[in-house]
């Protein structure tokens, strides 16, 4: 079924696939520096698209985007009327390039439910480049991924990292990008049944990685007894110093503020709400403590106890109040891939059209699935949108992105044109016209 929906997917994208070879090619013979005119410019920091836009990037990083933008004396120029220069989105919370098949655990390298350790799992180096999903996605217009590993065994899933969906280059942007715990229903049913359980033994790993700072001999003489290993306490003393960010998974209100009241006892901690179902309900308190969320899109139903005011207004009312919201596929059916953001993020535009919803008006909308995603972890200055001295990860769309009939037609990131082939459109064209004798011997009839 999932190698069905994959293969239909492909189908929708064939149009743009056909287009781009000429694009791809221009942008190939002019040099180090490119710039893409004409078309209309989605800057991806929150402001609205900019008619007759141009970007210009040089060695990978944007020189210039906006109106009135003069193109350098011998610049590849890339003719973009009639299409969208937009920058590349990022999927907000993942597991690219660590699975490669949902449920077969040989492919999975997510989740490690028997290890001893937890917080101090590094997921950066195992990411695999040629995993299928990753050249799906993107063709689908997904540049970078937040990718992080499940909760196994504790409520501590590990380290997780940013990367970016470049073909032939090294996949990780961010080592060790962040710390991510589990502290609702999941985390209590891991600590022992109870969200009292769990936010214990989190508070006293904490302590234990402060015990471990001031006496590393004694920590290891006692280490078998311990929640940690070193590896654990080592990677936590950088969630204490503020030096990496914690992602906390909570979907309850009550559960949100629990997690809010944290830096009462650890002032230095950098704090990321993953989920936040309930988030309206405390966006004021949550815009106060300057936390910012990274939700489920599209969460409108009570999927669990901990989810029962789950609304599709959610993250339009947080954002209404001062929250920096990005979303994810968190809570979704997956199998479409992560590309559906830009779907999802126009429904976030649909919504404010509804009456009694809150929605997000066009710019707030793209920035969910560009810049705020970046901004959550600190990283801002350096990609999610094309402003000046940012990555140059831009993708020329044949219309409006957030509309479910447009397609990328050119992809850069870090100012290379990528591929636009992938198994999705290696699928396509097996099977667009397959002759009897070109079909598996499963489909001969």
């Amino acid at each position: 079924m999932k190698a069905l929906l994959l293969a239909c997917a492909a189908l929708v994208a064939a149009p743009a696939a056909a287009q781009t070879g000429s694009l791809q090619s221009d942008a190939l013979r002019g040099g180090q520096t490119v710039a893409i005119v004409g078309g209309t410019l989605a800057v991806g920091d929150g402001s609205q698209p900019i008619p007759n836009g141009t970007v210009v990037f040089r060695d990978g990083a944007v020189v210039a985007a906006g109106a009135n933008v003069a193109v350098p004396a011998g610049a590849t120029v890339v003719d973009a009327h009639g299409k969208w220069i937009a920058a590349g989105m990022i999927a907000g919370f993942s597991n690219l390039g660590l699975v490669d098949a949902e449920g077969i655990e040989e492919s999975n390298d997510s989740r490690a439910g028997r290890s001893p350790f937890a917080a101090g799992i590094d997921i950066a180096p195992w990411i695999n480049p040629q995993a299928e999903p990753i050249g799906d996605e993107r063709l689908g217009g997904i540049t970078r991924a937040i990718v992080a590993p499940d909760a196994g065994g504790s409520i501590f899933a590990g380290q997780g990292a940013v990367i970016d969906l470049g073909d032939g280059a090294p996949p990780v942007t961010r080592a060790r990008a962040f710390q991510y715990v589990e502290l609702g229903e999941g985390g209590a049913r891991t600590a022992g049944g109870s969200r009292p359980a769990a936010f214990a033994m989190f508070r006293d790993a904490l302590a234990q990685a402060v015990d471990y700072r001031r006496s590393p001999a004694t920590f290891g003489g006692r280490e078998k007894d311990s929640l940690l290993k070193r590896g654990d306490a080592e990677a936590l003393l950088g969630v204490i110093d503020g030096r990496v960010p914690l992602l906390v998974h909570v979907e309850r209100a009550s559960d949100i503020l629990a997690v809010l009241a944290l830096p009462h006892d650890y002032p230095r901690i950098r704090l990321v709400l993953v989920g936040a179902s309930e988030g309206w309900m405390v966006a004021r308190q949550i815009a106060e403590a300057r936390v910012p969320v990274i939700a489920g899109a599209l969460e409108d139903l009570p999927a669990a106890f901990e989810k029962l005011a789950a609304t599709e207004s959610n993250v339009g009312r947080m954002t209404r109040a001062g929250v920096p919201v990005a979303i994810s596929t968190l809570g979704a059916n997956t199998a479409p891939g992560e590309h559906v953001l830009a779907q999802y993020a126009g429904n976030l535009v649909g919504f404010g059209r509804i009456p009694g919803a809150t929605g997000l008006d066009w710019g707030q909308a793209f920035a969910t699935i560009t810049s705020r995603p970046a901004q959550a972890l600190g990283m801002d200055g350096s990609i999610g949108s094309l402003r000046p001295g940012r990555r140059a990860d831009v993708v020329l769309w044949d219309g409006d992105p957030l509309e479910l009939s447009s397609a990328p037609v050119a992809i850069w990131i870090d100012g290379r044109p990528q591929p636009m082939r992938s198994r999705q459109s290696a699928l396509r064209d097996r099977y667009r016209n397959a002759s009897e004798a070109a079909l598996p011997k499963a489909y001969e009839r």
